[in-house]
C-alpha cells in the first residue's frame, strides 16, 4: 500500500512540475515569438545584413527560458517513458503506460517551442541534458546510486551543451 502511495505521489509531482513547466514554456514562447518579431523587423531595417539565420542573441531570459524547456522536455520524455517502462516491466498498471504514452506525445510538441531554427542542433543540444538529467531522475524515482564515472560523463556532456549552444555559430542554414 504505501509503494502504491509512493507512486501516486510521484505521478501527481510529475504532472504539476509538467503543468508548471508548460505554463512557463508558453509563456516563455510568446515572449520569444514577441522579440523574434521585433528583431526580424530591425533586421530588416539594418543595411549591413550582418546577422545570421539562425544566430540568436543570448540575453540573461532567453538563456532561462531555453533551459526551462530543456527541463520541461526532459521530465516529460523521462517521465513518460519511466512509466511505460514501470508497467511493462515493472508490474504496474496498464494505465501506467498509458498516461506515460500521452505524456510521450506532449514531449514530442515541446522542441517545437524553443527559439532555436535548427532542428539538428536542438536535439544535440538536448541530448546532453537528457543525460544529466536520466541520472537525476534515476537517482530521486529508482534509487540508483551514480558513481564518479557517471558524474564525469554528465559533466562532459553539459560542458558539449555550453560548447554546441553558445559557440559562435558559422552556419548559414
Amino acid at each position: 500500500v504505501s509503494v502504491q502511495r509512493i507512486s501516486v505521489n510521484a505521478c501527481l509531482k510529475i504532472q504539476l512540475a509538467l503543468t508548471s513547466l508548460r505554463s512557463l514554456a508558453a509563456v516563455s514562447s510568446i515572449e520569444i515569438s514577441r522579440a523574434a518579431q521585433e528583431e526580424d523587423g530591425e533586421r530588416a531595417e539594418d543595411e549591413k545584413g550582418s546577422t545570421q539565420h539562425g544566430m540568436v542573441e543570448w540575453t540573461p531570459l532567453l538563456v532561462v527560458q531555453v533551459a526551462a524547456l530543456f527541463i520541461l522536455a526532459g521530465l516529460a520524455e523521462i517521465g513518460g517513458g519511466w512509466m511505460v517502462w514501470q508497467a511493462m516491466r515493472e508490474g504496474k498498471p496498464w494505465w501506467w503506460a498509458l498516461i506515460g504514452s500521452l505524456i510521450l506525445v506532449g514531449y514530442g510538441f515541446i522542441p517545437t517551442l524553443q527559439p532555436l531554427d535548427d532542428f539538428g542542433k536542438l536535439y544535440a543540444v538536448y541530448g546532453g541534458v537528457f543525460i544529466a538529467m536520466s541520472f537525476g531522475w534515476a537517482a530521486i524515482f529508482d534509487g540508483y546510486r551514480p558513481d564518479m564515472g557517471d558524474y564525469i560523463g554528465s559533466a562532459i556532456a553539459l560542458v558539449g551543451v555550453g560548447v554546441v549552444l553558445f559557440w559562435p555559430s558559422s552556419s548559414t542554414s
